[in-house]
C-alpha cells in the first residue's frame, strides 16, 4: 500500500462505512508510533505524521523545553497510601531550556523540539500497520452498524432461514447477521428444519468482543403479541388494545384485550370471519391453544372472563388486598377452569394478578351443610 493507496482507502471507507476521518487517521497514528518503536527497537518519544493530503509518513522525535524537569508527584490517597502521581509530559521527553537553545539557539519554555526520524524501510511497515489498522476500522464499523440496526428490532418479530444448529441452538440468517435461537426457547414439540423460514422474537441485542450478539425466542409471550400485531388492524390502527399476554409454550396462551370503539367487538375482530385472521397466529403457534379475552376494570369480571373455557363463572374478591379471589363453578365445568396440568388457573392468575381459589357448587354446598 503505496501513499496515494492510503489515501483513496481512507477516503472509501469514510464514505462507505461513514467512519468519521479523524477517528481513522487517530487509530493509525496510534498503531504507526507502536509499530515504531517495536520494529526499530526505539524508546525514543516520537510523534507520527500523516499527511492527509499526500498520504506520506513521517516520524519525529520530540522534546519539549522546561523550566525545570517535572518527575511527577508523590500523594497519599484515602486508605494512607503513597500513590505517584506521574508528570503532565514524559520524562523522557523533557529539556531544560540551557540544553534546548544548543539544539535550537532560539528555544523558549513550552516550544517543541523536533527532529525528523523516519527510518528508510519504515514505508513497508507503515503499510503492513495501515492495512491491519484499516481492516480492523471496518470491522468495527460494520459491527456498529448492525447493532444500531438491530437495537431498533429489539421485542420485533423478524423472518429468518435456519441456517446452522449444534447441540443447544439454531443460528438463525437475519440477513447482516445471525441469530442464536436456544432449543430451550423453541416451542416444545415443534420441529425446525435447516433452511427453513422461521418466524422469531428479538428478545435481547448486545455486544461483544465477537461481535453482536442476538438472542432469539420463540417461546417468549412477546412472540405472541407481535403475530397479534401483525396480523390485526384493528391492533395496529389502536382500536383494539392488548392488555396483557400470558403463555405456557406448546400448551395454552390468553390474550387479553379490548376495544375502543364499543361497535366493534374485540374478540371477533381478532378472530376475523370464520377465523380467517387468527389461523395464521394458530398455525404458528403448532398445537398451542390461543383463549382471547375480554379485559374488564372490574376485578370479578376480568377473573370470570380469564377463566375461559370455564362457563357460569362465580367470583368473589376474599381479600383485595391480598389480590385472592374465589371462582365457584359447576361440577362440568371444574375440569375447564383448572385446565390440563393446572395450565388455565395458572395463566388466569397471571393474567389477572390474583390467586384464584376453585371450588364447585357441591363443594360450596357441602360446607355449608357442616
Amino acid at each position: 500500500m503505496d501513499s496515494k493507496e492510503l489515501i483513496r482507502a481512507v477516503k472509501l471507507i469514510v464514505d462507505e462505512k461513514n467512519i468519521s476521518e479523524d477517528i481513522i487517521y487517530e487509530g493509525l497514528n496510534l498503531a504507526l508510533t507502536t509499530a515504531y518503536k517495536k520494529n526499530f527497537d526505539s524508546k525514543t518519544n516520537v510523534l507520527v505524521d500523516i499527511n492527509r493530503e499526500t498520504g506520506d509518513i513521517k516520524v519525529f522525535s520530540y522534546l519539549v523545553v522546561v523550566n525545570e524537569i517535572d518527575e511527577g508527584t508523590e500523594e497519599v490517597d484515602e486508605e494512607g497510601n503513597i500513590v505517584k502521581i506521574p508528570p503532565e509530559i514524559n520524562v523522557d521527553a523533557q529539556i531544560l531550556l540551557e540544553d534546548a537553545v544548543k539544539i535550537k539557539a532560539d528555544a523558549q519554555i513550552g516550544d517543541t523540539i523536533q527532529v525528523e526520524v523516519t527510518p528508510k524501510d519504515f514505508g513497508r511497515v507503515a503499510a503492513g500497520t495501515a492495512k491491519q489498522v484499516l481492516t480492523q476500522k471496518i470491522r468495527e464499523a460494520e459491527k456498529n452498524s448492525i447493532i444500531e440496526e438491530f437495537n431498533g428490532k429489539e421485542y420485533e418479530v423478524m423472518v429468518g432461514m435456519v441456517a446452522l444448529e449444534d447441540a443447544r441452538n439454531f443460528y438463525i440468517d437475519l440477513g447482516r447477521t445471525r441469530g442464536i435461537l436456544p432449543k430451550s426457547e423453541i416451542i416444545p414439540g415443534e420441529e425446525i428444519e435447516m433452511g427453513s423460514s422461521i418466524k422469531v422474537y428479538i428478545t435481547k441485542v448486545e455486544s461483544n468482543t465477537k461481535g453482536p450478539l442476538i438472542m432469539l425466542s420463540r417461546k417468549h409471550y412477546g412472540f405472541v403479541k407481535r403475530l397479534f400485531e401483525q396480523e390485526i388492524p384493528e391492533i395496529i390502527n389502536g382500536t383494539i388494545e392488548i392488555y396483557q399476554v400470558v403463555r405456557e409454550a406448546g400448551i395454552r396462551c390468553k390474550v387479553a384485550v379490548y376495544s375502543n370503539n364499543e361497535k366493534i367487538d374485540a374478540i371477533g375482530a381478532c378472530i376475523g370471519e370464520r377465523g380467517s385472521r387468527i389461523a395464521g397466529i394458530l398455525k404458528e403457534l403448532g398445537q398451542e391453544r390461543i383463549d382471547l379475552v375480554i379485559y374488564s376494570e372490574n376485578d370479578e369480571e376480568f377473573i370470570k372472563n380469564a377463566l375461559a373455557p370455564a362457563k357460569d363463572v362465580i367470583v368473589n374478591i376474599t381479600d383485595p388486598e391480598k389480590k385472592e379471589a374465589l371462582a365457584i363453578v359447576t361440577d362440568d365445568n371444574l375440569s375447564l377452569a383448572i385446565g390440563k396440568k393446572g395450565s388455565n388457573i395458572k395463566l388466569a392468575s397471571r393474567l389477572t394478578h390474583y390467586h384464584i381459589e376453585i371450588k364447585t357448587l357441591s363443594q360450596i354446598n357441602e360446607e355449608g351443610n357442616k
